[in-house]
């Protein structure tokens, strides 16, 4: 009989309710053992809904990790206790993932990292976006050579007006920003993906806080407080990597745009382009013509079977057990996320400063900002 793993969630809330506790609920090999929030009900409503018999809650993490039948733990919570809670329970001798972003810092996110190569346990970041079918498909077709050299890219997460009234998403303290740390993470880091460069050299970046003042204001979840409106409504970064391929960053929770899309991507290689603002689309000249093909993500080949796709949600948690079970490396590598952070960091401290924020040898580490023309709003 395989071996199932048991599994902690640290963090009651949305993403563990409506992500991670659902898929990990599938999966055969895995067994819904301990609930951690410090709301008490929540993590007993989490616990009868999803736990295991007699699985146990907890409201302090740190008595929930000396269990040592614990094997993995999912952290859940706010983006200011990632870090903290991601090493103590490395240390404790679990397997992490961690919800994204990796970290509110670079700092934070590196001490993870080393906390994952020192203990020797597997650490994953919660980057869902890569699971997706146009995600999974453009991925095998950039890594094949359908796009040749990928030299310029487009990061997109773009809403007009949704801006998270709930939980602690306005709060800069406890989330480390807004829209760019919230929702232009995964832009990013599925952009990097595509492209496999993980090597910056510049980032230049802006951040805007234009709407969030107002009252009364139009919103998918209702008029937010701007009282409680600490962090941007949007942010723009350009980014230039080592060898010279460039992006453009662009997230927003609330602007005056029609041109929305939200953890999509374009790049432009050598060879042909894709984007996935319509669909997945690929681009490019075959035998002197140019071609556009739209990619039928649903087509099965049997005009009478449906076949179900997995969700990305269902995949990502299946591929994560299956790293643990099978010794491989999950899908989302740490070193890789601490890349994403750095990048966002390297934003946020472009736009308050006004300079381009230049990296070393690819990395935020012992950084010197070179002063450049003021470009803060």
């Amino acid at each position: 009989m395989e071996k199932k793993l048991k599994v902690a969630i640290i963090g009651c809330g949305g993403i563990a309710n409506g992500k991670h506790l659902p898929s990990l609920k599938k999966i055969e090999q895995v067994e819904l053992v301990a609930f951690c929030d410090i709301i008490k009900e929540r993590a007993v409503e989490a616990a009868e809904k999803f736990g295991a018999e007699a699985a146990n809650v907890y409201t302090d993490y740190k008595e929930l990790l000396k269990d040592p039948t614990i094997d993995v733990v999912h952290v859940c919570t706010p983006n200011e206790s990632h870090a903290e809670i991601t090493v103590h329970s490395l240390e404790a001798d679990k397997h992490v993932m961690c919800e994204k972003p990796m970290a509110k810092t670079s700092k934070e996110a590196r001490e993870m990292v080393e906390a994952a190569k020192r203990t020797g346990k597997k650490l994953t970041i919660g980057y869902q976006n890569r699971f997706r079918q146009d995600s999974q498909y453009l991925k095998q077709f950039c890594q094949d050579g359908g796009l040749g050299d990928v030299y310029y890219a487009k990061a997109l997460a773009i809403r007009r007006r949704a801006v998270p009234t709930w939980g602690v998403f306005l709060d800069e303290e406890k989330q480390g920003g807004g829209p760019l740390i919230d929702i232009g993470t995964h832009a990013l880091d599925l952009t990097l993906w595509m492209m496999n460069n993980y090597k910056p050299r510049v980032v230049l970046g802006t951040t805007f806080h234009k709407l969030g003042s107002r009252e009364n204001a139009a919103n998918a979840w209702g008029p937010w407080d701007p009282e409680k409106f600490k962090v941007e409504d949007s942010a723009f970064g350009f980014i230039v990597m080592e060898n010279g391929a460039t992006i453009s960053l662009e997230s927003s929770w609330a602007l005056n745009t029609l041109q929305i899309g939200e953890a999509k991507c374009v790049l432009a290689g050598t060879e042909g382009g894709a984007d996935m603002e319509e669909g997945l689309r690929i681009n490019g000249e075959n035998f002197g013509k140019l071609y556009t093909q739209n990619v039928d993500l649903n087509a099965t080949g049997v005009s009478f079977y449906e076949g179900k796709q997995e969700s990305d949600a269902d995949l990502e948690a299946r591929l994560w057990i299956e790293s643990i079970l099978k010794d491989t490396e999950p899908l989302v590598k740490p070193e890789e996320a601490l890349v994403v952070t750095e990048i966002l960091e390297a934003i946020y401290e472009s736009s308050k400063t006004g300079k381009a924020i230049y990296f070393d040898n690819g990395s935020l580490q012992g950084k010197d900002a070179i002063e450049a023309d003021k470009v803060g709003i």
